[in-house]
């Protein structure tokens, strides 16, 4: 299977690269990623980039499963709101259901960036408001934009993951 097939339906003008970060702590976690990765490629963009599959531990609840997590780089003509739209339905798809904030879940699909923008919407926050803090995004994140440069804080992937790696855990 080519994931980095293009969307006969797209054109070339006014595509966007947005950036998401796909997790998984229940099921057949492999599974459900790639049904997710071929559920955005059809409804979102083409995939232009995949990160490797990363075990990590659970951030916020810790008493839950590990997670498996990756990162993609998808080309997109869907606004930033059709992006939330469809990624929200695809977990819904998926089987997710929405018990505790930070919980154990089938399938979660974050926005981390969607290009240079920066959006504070009500549904939606971008770029990622904690994504600078958490090395579950970072890591798959600098393998395949590590030059990419946060709009907020002027620093790019790559630094994040470095001074977060600096900073001292109590």
């Amino acid at each position: 299977m080519n994931i980095f097939a293009t969307k006969n339906t797209m054109q070339s003008s006014n595509l966007q690269t947005v950036y998401l970060l796909l997790g998984s702590n229940l099921g057949n976690r492999e599974e459900i990623l790639e049904k997710a990765i071929v559920l955005l490629r059809t409804e979102v963009g083409v995939i232009k980039a995949q990160s490797q599959y990363y075990h990590t531990a659970p951030w916020g609840v810790t008493n839950q499963p590990d997670f498996i997590n990756l990162a993609l780089a998808i080309s997109t003509s869907l606004s930033p709101l059709e992006v939330i739209q469809k990624t929200q339905s695809i977990e819904n798809q998926l089987g997710r259901v929405r018990k505790e904030k930070w919980g154990a879940r089938l399938i979660d699909i974050d926005i981390i960036f969607y290009g240079a923008e920066i959006l504070d919407l009500p549904n939606l926050k971008v770029p990622h408001p904690l994504m600078q803090e958490r090395d579950f995004v970072l890591t798959p994140l600098v393998e395949i934009a590590s030059d990419f440069v946060h709009p907020v804080l002027g620093k790019s992937v790559f630094m994040l993951k470095q001074e977060l790696n600096q900073t001292p855990t109590e």
